[in-house]
């Protein structure tokens, strides 16, 4: 049956923001500042450790991994909080101040504050990230047919926020200072906050403030053995997330420096800065967004939608066609030849295509199939799966100084298209394992 915040949501609808909930309205520009306060930090940090604080390309591959493994890491404790004690509403307050707080420490331009502005941001984005995505997952009835086309706006929202913030942060960052550039982000964050803070009362009423103690006392199990099955087909799903996000974020490590210092980046007589191709991935999103939700509506229309495995084998799929591209980049640098541009854009534009197959269309699949009971951290154990990612893929970029760039970016394909390859076995069972429509008030 749909969850008292999803029929809250159905009763106030009667105004909606492009055919969904005005509270998505609300949501797509929290998210939108939040996500250019990180995308715009983000895009910075391994050219700032190597080229303005001097760091080896290993040291500062090593430490960007662990920094967006840990921002992804923690968020299994700010989903649980958010379940257990403070619901998901005061838990984004909390985390956008802290998260504002880091960005600020980092623009104090001195080194040693490096450590404490990343702490700060990991924190506070452990209570934020998971819980907006959840929030919008409460829009929703289970059987609402419009969630996953919400999911995917919403993710506009995530990328009009990382298409703009590489192109303001990097500016400044490599025309006026590096510490300019992370006080932009820091702004982005409070701009965040302050609209959250006004329109929650008015489009969130009912969403986002239960925590466990509400759904215990609405009764029922704690979790029974059909959504056992669904959480144990969930972490097994987590682990191709994983693969996908090692792969996809080599953007902020050995592609960034790959583009420093291979890529002609000169458009007429202007030097685009590095940081700026950082924008291309999410510019992408905005473009094919639309295109994605449309089809998944006209499929799902034709009763010929794909299920949401499937359509991840379809991103593992993208990704590795991607690195094909990167590989021959790659081998253009390694021969000492200019690299065209046109490599690197064209090899995100794939992955984005590979994005919209994996990433909203699981975060809504995360909201439907995990128990009510432990939604945040469900979508927690979500973020976690990016994090290791990450985190391994931070490892990996690590060794790329050892090899030559066209043999990296090959190594990476192969171990995606392995991935992909696996998960196409599991697709049945997966399937089996989160078929809800024997539960009463779940439809097919």
């Amino acid at each position: 049956m749909p969850s008292a915040a999803a029929a809250s949501a159905s009763a106030s609808d009667h105004a909606t923001f492009f055919g969904h909930p005005r509270g998505l309205g609300l949501l797509f520009g929290v998210e939108m500042w939040e996500r250019f306060s990180y995308y715009g930090m983000r895009a910075l940090l391994v050219l700032y450790l190597v080229n303005g604080l001097h760091w080896s390309d290993r040291d500062a591959a090593n430490l960007y991994g662990s920094y967006t493994a840990l921002v992804y890491a923690v968020q299994i404790f700010g989903g649980s909080l958010a379940d257990r004690w403070l619901g998901t509403q005061r838990s984004l307050v909390i985390g956008g101040s802290i998260i504002a707080a880091g960005h600020f420490a980092l623009a104090i331009p001195v080194p040693s504050t490096l450590y404490l502005g990343l702490g700060l941001i990991v924190a506070g984005t452990g209570l934020f990230k998971p819980n907006v995505s959840t929030m919008v997952g409460q829009l929703y009835s289970p059987t609402d047919a419009r969630r996953d086309a919400g999911f995917t706006i919403f993710y506009m929202g995530i990328n009009i926020g990382a298409t703009i913030a590489p192109l303001v942060t990097g500016y400044l960052a490599e025309r006026v200072g590096w510490h300019w550039g992370f006080g932009a982000a820091g702004v982005g964050m409070v701009f965040g906050l302050a609209l959250f803070m006004w329109g929650r009362g008015r489009y969130l009423a009912g969403i986002g403030a239960r925590s466990a103690a509400t759904v215990a006392r609405e009764g029922g199990p704690v979790i029974d053995e059909s959504a056992t099955r669904r959480v144990v087909a969930l972490l097994v799903l987590f682990a191709f997330v994983a693969v996908f996000w090692m792969a996809y974020d080599q953007a902020g490590s050995s592609v960034n420096l790959f583009t420093d210092r291979h890529v002609d980046r000169r458009f007429g007589g202007f030097v685009a800065p590095t940081s700026w191709f950082q924008s291309v991935q999410a510019a992408a999103v905005l473009m094919l967004a639309p295109v994605f939700a449309a089809l998944w509506i006209a499929l799902a229309r034709r009763r010929r939608e794909p299920s949401t495995p499937a359509k991840m084998v379809y991103g593992l799929g993208f990704v590795a066609a991607s690195f094909v591209l990167l590989a021959a980049a790659g081998g253009l640098g390694d021969a000492g030849a200019p690299v065209s541009p046109w490599w690197i854009i064209a090899a995100y534009v794939v992955q984005v295509f590979g994005e919209m197959c994996l990433s909203p269309v699981g975060l809504s699949y995360v909201t439907k199939v995990a128990p009510v009971r432990y939604a945040s951290l469900i979508m927690a154990a979500w973020f976690l799966a990016v994090g290791v990612g990450d985190k391994i893929g931070g490892m990996l970029a690590a060794t790329a100084p050892a090899m030559p760039a066209g043999r990296y970016f090959t190594l990476i394909g192969v171990i995606v298209l392995v991935a992909a390859l696996l998960l196409a076995s599991f697709v049945p069972w997966l399937k089996r394992q989160t078929d809800r429509s024997k539960e009463a008030g779940v439809g097919g």
